[in-house]
């Protein structure tokens, strides 16, 4: 997901533009990103020098993790392992887009399959894509490609695998950036045929972030799983894609797992929960007398702009001690208060997400006939509301703001 205050199309264009100005089909070279070497070659070199580190083992809070970093895999690794394979990203949305940029960058062989003549089939060209050469339909990117990155949304997929599964031959590799259709199988009917690898990489962000951070030579984090085992090299071969599609770092998980996080978190703290607090919050503040500008200023300014970064660089310890005594006193007083109040609601809300409710509302909402016109009504409810109204004139007064 994407927090940036950016439309989305304007981060498609910019991104396409950078596309544009670069090889449509990356050379053999030694740069996680073509885009960001200009830029490493201006950095100080002991900057770089905690990027040189391999699979490690770390204790997360008393608790034994594997982590796997792209530095066990130069790129001429990464390049020599992919040699005899085609990458075939099925869908162009925003994880399509990022992905298959960054696997392109990065030397692998990568094509793309998407519904021809279509929106996507137009973006996908914009972006240095050939039809006939790496673009086609889907069914014949399935038939290219031996590592089939079924990246369409979990409505899509559910809609389609009755077409894509006779496809999924014994021989290529199935792989997933969401548990979602494997996990619900009762509600999506995707069912992989068992004599395939199917693993999966799921990047912690957009599709978008993953372009960013990988042109800026950084990497997001993911996750991978394995779903099933045939070659005995699903583990390693995960391990691989998530370095070829952009990842700095990776950890395990299931599949289960994967996406019982993923809808909990979206649904909670990240966006839903959030958005929630945000608006209560406000209305309460704009109840008691507080204008617009003061009471966005107090509950998302503050906390975008200033809180939340310093939390997201150092932690919640270190932000406590970055504010001022009594803003130190009430948090610590109030956040036992919070937690009481929240926590039956968090409870409720993985319940709902691992019986697979959600699952069904969102398969239910995202194949209506009407489903961006009913989505636009709901996004514009939001953007409507006298909040967010207020944060974009908020917004134009940072001295770095960008209309």
């Amino acid at each position: 997901m994407s927090f940036a205050s950016r439309p989305a199309q304007a981060l498609r264009s910019a991104s396409r533009r950078a596309s544009r100005a670069s090889p449509k089909v990356a050379p053999k070279q030694a740069s996680y990103s073509v885009l960001a070497r200009a830029a490493v070659s201006n950095v100080p070199r002991r900057s770089t020098v905690a990027s040189v580190r391999g699979i490690k083992t770390l204790d997360f809070a008393g608790t034994k993790e594997v982590v796997y970093e792209r530095s066990d895999w130069p790129l001429s690794k990464l390049q020599d392992y992919f040699k005899n394979d085609t990458l075939a990203i099925i869908g162009y949305g925003s994880q399509g887009h990022g992905q298959g940029l960054n696997a392109r960058d990065n030397g692998l062989n990568v094509i793309v399959g998407v519904r021809e003549g279509g929106s996507s089939w137009k973006a996908a060209q914009e972006d240095g894509w050939v039809p006939g050469e790496t673009l086609f339909p889907i069914e014949e990117a399935i038939n290219r490609g031996t590592i089939i990155m079924n990246l369409l949304s979990d409505a899509a997929q559910s809609s389609t695998w009755p077409t894509i599964a006779p496809l999924i031959t014994k021989g290529k590799t199935l792989y997933f950036s969401h548990g979602f259709s494997v996990v619900y199988k009762e509600d999506t009917h995707v069912i992989p045929p068992s004599d395939v690898d199917v693993i999966l990489v799921a990047p912690k962000g957009s599709g978008r972030t993953v372009r960013t951070l990988f042109k800026e030579g950084r990497g997001i984090n993911s996750s991978i799983a394995v779903f099933q085992d045939v070659t005995g090299k699903a583990k390693e071969k995960a391990v691989a894609l998530g370095v070829g599609i952009g990842s700095g770092y990776m950890y395990e998980t299931t599949f289960g797992k994967e996406v019982y996080s993923d809808l909990y978190g979206e649904r909670g703290v990240l966006m839903g929960g959030i958005q929630g607090m945000f608006l209560a919050q406000y209305k309460v503040l704009r109840a008691n007398g507080h204008s617009p500008s003061e009471a966005f200023n107090e509950t998302v300014e503050e906390a975008t702009q200033s809180l939340y970064p310093l939390i997201g660089e150092k932690g919640m310890d270190y932000m406590y001690n970055a504010c001022s005594t009594t803003a130190r006193r009430g948090a610590l007083d109030w956040a036992p208060v919070f937690e009481k109040a929240n926590l039956p609601i968090f409870e409720k809300l993985y319940e709902s997400v691992k019986n697979g409710t959600e699952t069904r509302k969102a398969l239910e909402f995202n194949s209506r006939k009407t489903y961006r016109e009913d989505l636009a009504k709901e996004l514009k409810e939001i953007d409507e509301q006298e909040i967010w109204r207020a944060g974009k004139t908020v917004r134009s007064l940072r001295p770095d703001y960008k209309a």
